[in-house]
């Protein structure tokens, strides 16, 4: 292990100083410009952000609370926050006005800066009375205490505060499948042990260029986009919305990518949108042809120029990655938690081995407790959980070590396969335990379902849940429903021949809800949260075991 990595802020010292007048921070708005920030400029506005920071004269380490969707800015308040002596608190931008409540509140956060938002009004009314807030440039409408324009009248400090490793840097609150979410707390050295490793292993530099789109208040974005760059001098790329996702994609023409499973599922589905699975399929057979073709859809998604794609936060069905692999690109695995920076494990380019992970990274020691658990140490484990001392001493061991969790196993070369989560394991009425992640994979490589989720505690047989893909749900309402229903028998018979007779599956249940953050079926990393599944639907599940049927419609 690396015992002093390099620190995040002077690492951003350096190139500030190196290459003041190289760009940055490219930063769509809503009228079409493009405002780019050069390193210079990035670190002049963090130094007039800092100062004003410093002159309210809170006690040192105070928490400063983050809250907007991506956009240069959120870079430059989270240096300004470190280099006023404080700690930045993302909050996830997509928020309940209760639940962004609970974390300023549990954080004690003295401060909240503003900055882009989809639905401040119903944000808004859980901001605690009494808390000052700061206008981002980008931001809402609304009423707040100062605006980041009368930051900017101050003068730049010149020093360069450079706190130690050990030194909280930031509280990371977990997207929390169920119930209130944990401040994982980090210090500097970590962040650096992990983007100090992390740049070296991917070899990046300076020419690349990175799309920062998913919450950078999330554990993977803030590593790979915030950290990477700094350490690596990237150039980071701003999506401004969904319906410009696909433009600013193209503007990036990134080289390193990071995306969740659902992310990478939602572009094939784009294709299929335009070309027939069966027909892009029967294309991509072809010896010459097939490669043009792969590229050219790759083009079209604004991925022809990647050198890594990264695919991680929840498990990835092999054929999402076998159908990407096709098109001519590698998407790698790879596998981390909040509570390690999100540096754990990683799939190389060359080394993959269908069905797991990938081998431990560099500085990080793994093992399996006795129970199947997958444990791990390295300089990215977290202080523990911000106010939490029994909640710490659960998930750290006695030697240092971070209990993930996740079920899994090794094989001779290191390699990592997950085989599911502890706590979601669940027992059938049989007394039978079943893993669902497993089984999820196999039946979220159909082209037709997007979200499935696997339900059975308590029941004589599991039953799968399934979200249809917006082209399922198109076929299935323009007289294609046989051959859907046909198609996903097929599935089920394919998927019950793999499995344990008591994992088998005694149906497949088509659901018409969309399971999405807003409703709160997802987290905001897009996790389904089982619990509020099984609340959704749990007053059929008898009835669905009784109809017995393969595929069943439930509207």
């Amino acid at each position: 292990m690396n015992p002093s990595p390099r620190l995040p802020l002077d690492v951003f010292y350096q190139r500030e100083a190196r290459h003041p007048r190289k760009r940055f921070l490219v930063q769509p708005l809503a009228d079409g410009r493009v405002e780019e920030l050069s390193w210079g400029e990035v670190g002049e506005q963090a130094r007039r952000a800092a100062c004003w920071l410093r002159g309210r004269e809170l006690p040192a380490g105070s928490r400063i609370a983050l809250l907007s969707k991506n956009c240069a800015h959120w870079i430059v308040a989270d240096l300004a926050i470190w280099m006023a002596g404080h700690v930045s608190v993302p909050l996830y931008p997509n928020l309940t006005a209760e639940a962004m409540r609970q974390v300023l509140e549990h954080s004690e956060s003295a401060l909240v800066l503003i900055g882009k938002l989809d639905d401040w009004p119903a944000m808004a009314p859980g901001m605690p009375e009494g808390l000052p807030s700061v206008a981002l440039p980008l931001h809402p409408e609304g009423h707040f205490d100062h605006h980041w324009e009368a930051l900017q009248v101050c003068a730049p400090i010149r020093d360069n505060p450079s706190p130690p490793g050990n030194r909280l840097a930031t509280l990371i609150y977990t997207s929390g499948t169920t119930g209130m979410p944990k401040g994982v707390m980090h210090a500097f050295g970590n962040l650096g042990f992990a983007a100090g490793h992390a740049t070296e292993l991917f070899g990046v530099g300076e020419d690349d260029r990175l799309l920062s789109y998913l919450p950078l208040c999330h554990v993977a974005e803030r590593m790979v986009v915030e950290m990477g760059a700094l350490y690596a001098g990237e150039t980071i790329f701003f999506a401004d919305s969904l319906d410009t996702f696909l433009e600013d994609l193209r503007r990036a023409r990134p080289t390193l990518i990071f995306g969740v499973p659902r992310i990478w599922s939602k572009l094939q589905q784009g294709v299929y949108a335009k070309v027939s699975a069966r027909r892009l399929d029967r294309l991509l057979r072809l010896p010459i042809i097939g490669r043009l073709v792969g590229r050219k859809v790759l083009a079209g998604l604004g991925l022809d120029q990647l050198r890594y794609a990264l695919c991680g936060a929840a498990p990835v069905p092999q054929a999402l990655l076998e159908w990407y692999r096709r098109l001519g690109l590698d998407v790698l695995e790879v596998y981390g938690m909040t509570e390690n920076c999100g540096y754990s494990h990683l799939c190389l380019p060359g080394r993959q081995k269908a069905g797991w992970i990938g081998q431990n990274c560099p500085g990080v020691e793994v093992r399996i407790a006795e129970d199947g658990e997958v444990q791990v140490r390295s300089g990215t484990v977290m202080q523990g959980y911000y106010k939490e001392p029994l909640k710490t001493a659960e998930a750290l061991t006695d030697d240092g070590f971070l209990r993930t969790g996740d079920k899994g196993e090794q094989d001779a070369d290191g390699n990592l396969r997950l085989t599911g989560r502890i706590k979601e394991i669940f027992k059938t009425s049989k007394g039978k335990y079943v893993a669902p992640a497993p089984i999820e994979n196999r039946l979220a490589a159909h082209t037709r379902i997007e979200q499935v989720c696997v339900v059975g505690d308590g029941m004589p047989q599991p039953l799968a849940l399934c979200v249809l893909s917006e082209v399922g749900r198109r076929e299935a309402a323009n007289a294609g429903r046989g051959a859907l229903e046909s198609s996903l028998k097929g599935l089920l018979d394919e998927v019950n021949r793999a499995l344990e007779k008591h994992e088998r599956l005694q149906g497949l249940v088509l659901v018409p809800d969309i399971w999405g953050v807003d409703n709160g079926f997802l987290t905001p990393t897009l996790k389904i949260k089982r619990n509020v599944v099984e609340t959704a639907y749990g007053g059929r599940f008898q009835e669905w075991q009784e109809r017995r049927e393969a595929v069943l419609w439930h509207e």
